[in-house]
């Protein structure tokens, strides 16, 4: 019995670690920030670019966040503009200067991503007052081909004009209210090929089922044709009229 109190210890120690580590994990998954890389299968870089001189110096904006299996599907995680970052839009803004993004050509899903190796980028941008005036509200989309691969992005603002509307870059500028769409091509209309044979063949087995229908022309109306031919004997047969003038010489 005496030998058996500091297992008795030991284990209830162990235990009480153990139960300190888990709490620990779940403390720091729970209390990630905005930024922190999300429990995703692939990331996809968002960058931006905003100078005065017009010359493009991208930096990274946020990401792209890839998920697989029966969630799938693109979400978007964007850090907060610095001081630095807001005084510089609003400079290149009083300018009419350009709000540029970026993306890599790859491919928006998660498990072909090892098929192909990103192959360049796609750009698009605004006007920098228009995002400005619209408190960093915009909409990106991402265009992909059939098999997933982005062919294209674009953005625009909401509103999409410049308007000469003061800002304040404290409280409007400070965190993207960004809407992320994905536009798929879409298959056009098939022709009605298959529709036309089938109401083809449907009136095909119509006939064979009733052989009233094959009758040719003449033997639906033999009895038309029969009469006229009997009225067209009758007048060429008959007698001329009798008497009538002669020529005298």
């Amino acid at each position: 019995m005496a030998s058996s109190s500091p297992t008795y210890i030991s284990l209830s120690v162990l235990s009480a670690i153990t139960l300190l580590l888990w709490t620990e994990f779940a403390h720091c998954n729970l209390n990630r920030r905005p930024n922190d890389a999300l429990d995703t299968d692939f990331s996809v870089p968002l960058e931006h670019s905003f100078e005065i001189d017009d010359e493009p110096i991208f930096r990274r904006r946020g990401s792209l966040e890839l998920r697989a299996g029966r969630e799938s599907g693109v979400t978007i995680s964007q850090s907060q503009l610095s001081e630095e970052d807001r005084n510089t839009l609003k400079e290149v803004a009083a300018v009419d200067g350009l709000y540029r993004i970026r993306v890599p050509r790859v491919s928006l899903q998660a498990d072909r991503q090892t098929e192909k190796q990103a192959d360049g980028y796609l750009t698009a941008f605004v006007k920098a007052c228009a995002l400005v005036e619209s408190h960093l509200s915009d909409v990106i989309t991402l265009h992909t081909d059939v098999t997933g691969y982005l062919i294209g992005v674009s953005i625009v603002t909401i509103p999409g004009t410049c308007r000469g509307l003061e800002v304040e870059d404290e409280v409007d500028l400070e965190s993207f209210n960004t809407t992320l769409t994905v536009m798929a091509p879409v298959n056009a209309p098939m022709p009605e090929t298959a529709l036309f044979i089938e109401r083809l063949e449907q009136e095909m087995e119509k006939k064979e089922k009733n052989p009233q229908e094959q009758k040719s022309f003449f033997a639906k109306y033999w009895y038309l044709i029969l009469g006229g031919a009997v009225f067209l004997m009758a007048t060429s047969s008959a007698p001329p009229p009798a008497g009538g003038d002669r020529e005298q010489s």
